[in-house]
């Protein structure tokens, strides 16, 4: 049960109210944004809520136990603040959410009443829905390592150990063209073999897009041209002459380890663990290996 402080439980006892919703978003770097559905922009706790932004939120529902309690927030991208961009590039992903109760003519007079961390986002044309998860969700997550065939480091961290500074695990190239907003053709990048960056990540560094990455799908190298297919569009876009650096990717096989990177004693996988296969097979008569008892 929710003990509602004295100032804005005597507002709602007296009958007539003057209440709005306000959402309060923070970036993993710390930005906050601020929302309101009243028709002004509303300021407390040192944020900013910006009106007339279109949001509307489901019914709020709380249930005991652990289950993961969602809602969904809808709204059209008209504040400078919540653009398409942000959305598309991540700038979001996992930003924490509070949604609070106001009474508009005393901010003072307000009750959080959820808080949670934004999950799925949809998007459509310039309108998205983006899902509200509860704080019970991160209970869900899987924690520890996992035993499975293919290593759990990423690629340069500190478990893994290589340096992606070193000239052979990054390139600097040019933009020569765009053949669409998943696929670029550079310069530069001569040097490195076809395939070399697939899996790897483009970072502009110059132009309307730079700071923003994409992970490569599929690299290569042709005539000294080379070609990178995107899994995701970087918004901006990139144009001819806008530079970029590109990092080197990895399948998390342990051959891959061994032969690309010289770096088998880090493999954070276990390429020997006995499959499926192994732990469902049985003697076959007559088979040479197989040793009968005596």
């Amino acid at each position: 049960m929710r003990t509602l402080p004295p100032g804005l439980q005597a507002h709602l006892d007296s009958g007539a109210t003057t209440l709005c919703w306000c959402w309060r978003i923070t970036q993993r770097d710390g930005t906050q944004l601020g929302f309101t559905d009243h028709d002004r922009d509303l300021t407390f706790a040192g944020t900013l809520y910006e009106a007339a932004t279109g949001f509307n939120a489901s019914e709020i529902r709380s249930s005991t136990g652990l289950n993961v309690d969602d809602l969904e927030v809808e709204s059209a991208l008209v504040s400078e603040r919540l653009s398409e961009r942000a959305l598309a590039s991540g700038d979001l992903d996992e930003a924490s959410v509070e949604i609070f109760r106001v009474n508009w003519q005393d901010t003072n007079q307000r009750l959080l009443m959820r808080k949670g961390s934004l999950g799925e986002v949809r998007r459509t044309g310039t309108s998205f829905a983006a899902e509200i998860r509860g704080l019970a969700h991160y209970l869900q997550q899987p924690k520890g390592r996992i035993f499975q065939f293919a290593c759990d480091a990423d690629v340069g961290d500190t478990r893994c150990g290589i340096d992606l500074s070193a000239p052979q695990y990054e390139g600097n190239g040019i933009v020569v063209a765009c053949e669409s907003e998943r696929i670029v053709t550079a310069s530069g990048l001569a040097g490195f073999a076809d395939g070399w960056f697939t899996r790897g990540v483009l970072s502009i560094t110059s132009g309307a897009a730079r700071g923003r990455a994409s992970e490569v799908k599929h690299h290569a190298s042709r005539g000294g041209v080379a070609r990178f297919e995107l899994w995701l569009p970087v918004l901006g876009p990139p144009l001819p002459g806008d530079t970029f650096t590109v990092t080197v990717g990895c399948d998390r096989q342990h051959a891959t380890c061994r032969d690309k990177f010289a770096n088998a004693t880090r493999y954070r996988g276990f390429p020997h663990m006995p499959g499926n296969d192994f732990l469902a097979a049985t003697p076959v008569p007559g088979d040479a290996t197989t040793t009968e008892a005596s």
